[in-house]
């Protein structure tokens, strides 16, 4: 049985929401136990497993806060979907290993996002838009 459409919306909706709280369990939770999870670029490469997402999640929240996610455009496909955003914050630590200073943020990103049959998150691809994030945060020479 493959998921609809609406109840993979459900879940990557539960995991946003997840992320928007800085909620590290509950992100973690709704990824299956030997999820990948890759954010390209992402120094330490792709995770392998649940709890080797956890330190990405706990730096990204330290990194970045205030978010704001405005959806744009999600598509679907069998057993998978695209989700386009655009993020709003501040960045008072060091995102994507650039220094933020407390400066704000407006991103835009691209989750590609595998489900198993059950449900939970397999795998979890996120491409970011840096050349806008090095423009708004120049570092010292």
């Amino acid at each position: 049985m493959s998921l609809t459409p609406q109840q993979m919306d459900q879940k990557i909706d539960e995991h946003f929401a997840y992320e928007h709280h800085d909620d590290v369990e509950g992100v973690l939770a709704t990824l299956a136990p030997d999820a990948i999870h890759d954010v390209v670029g992402w120094p330490d490469g792709p995770s392998h497993g649940r709890e080797a997402a956890r330190n990405f999640y706990q730096t990204l929240f330290a990194d970045l806060s205030g978010d704001q996610v405005t959806p744009l455009r999600r598509l679907h496909g069998e057993g998978f979907l695209v989700d386009e955003s655009r993020w709003r914050g501040q960045a008072p630590g060091r995102p994507f290993g650039l220094e933020g200073r407390g400066r704000p943020l407006d991103f835009r990103l691209l989750h590609v996002v595998e489900f198993t049959e059950t449900g939970q998150i397999q795998k979890e691809q996120v491409w970011i838009d840096l050349a806008a994030i090095l423009q708004q945060l120049p570092q010292a020479q």
